[in-house]
């Protein structure tokens, strides 16, 4: 399995009924994920305890066969760089370091940057992007080239689960296409597991599995029967 949860609860703050509770979430190796629901559904919230970022107040959740709750804070981060691949939807470059940099700053944290700045001039060939930009600061970059970049940013340390939040909400259709495919060409080489992160429904066919933000989180199904029992009275 890529990701087990069982029995996970989290609140946003304490004394708080709202939050994100999930019985049973698996996501198997090598799989694409489309992870769908409305804002406030929770899908920010379930990607950073995946990642480590945020812990729950109880349950389990198993990333790649390590449970994330026994680690410290530290030794999650280290986790989260040696396996974990994050394209954000505004690709978060740093903006006045060359792709370069922002591409080895992730190398730094994960298994190093040694032999990675050799691997640099195919990785960007792969990603249909001229090797001149290596030494071009990252804020001189179209949005593609920014999405790109981000992409090789995430693949460098070569990790086993990539994850992408709305990393297409920037791009025209053509663009948008033209990633997913790429994406999709990079999930296979590579064997990774991709979870990604949209409100374009449009795009969920051509996942293996469609999961439903609202349909796994009990506080926000509470919500909506509470809402709906109110609304009758």
């Amino acid at each position: 399995m890529a990701i087990t949860i069982r029995n996970l609860h989290y609140r946003y703050a304490a004394g708080s009924d709202f939050g994100l509770s999930v019985d049973y979430l698996h996501v198997d190796r090598g799989s694409s994920v489309f992870l769908q629901g409305a804002s406030g559904s929770g899908k920010s919230t379930l990607l950073s305890l995946l990642c480590g970022l945020l812990t729950p107040e109880a349950g389990s959740i198993v990333v790649l066969g390590q449970e994330l709750t026994a680690l410290s804070g530290r030794a999650r981060d280290r986790f989260r760089a040696w396996h974990i691949g994050l394209v954000f939807q505004q690709f978060n470059l740093v903006p006045f370091l060359s792709v370069q940099d922002n591409i080895l700053l992730a190398a730094h944290f994960g298994h190093g940057t040694t032999g990675k700045q050799r691997e640099l001039p195919a990785l960007l060939s792969r990603l249909q992007l001229p090797r001149t930009l290596l030494t071009r600061r990252a804020d001189t970059l179209s949005v593609g080239q920014q999405q790109r970049v981000a992409i090789a940013r995430a693949i460098i340390n070569a990790p086993e689960l990539l994850i992408a939040d709305e990393p297409t909400s920037a791009l025209d259709a053509d663009a948008r296409d033209g990633f997913m495919s790429l994406l999709f060409e990079l999930q296979r080489e590579r064997g990774m597991t991709l979870l990604f992160v949209s409100h374009e429904r449009s795009l969920a066919a051509r996942f293996s599995t469609v999961l439903d933000m609202q349909a796994l989180n009990q506080h926000t199904r509470e919500a909506i029967e509470h809402a709906a029992q109110a609304g009758v009275e």
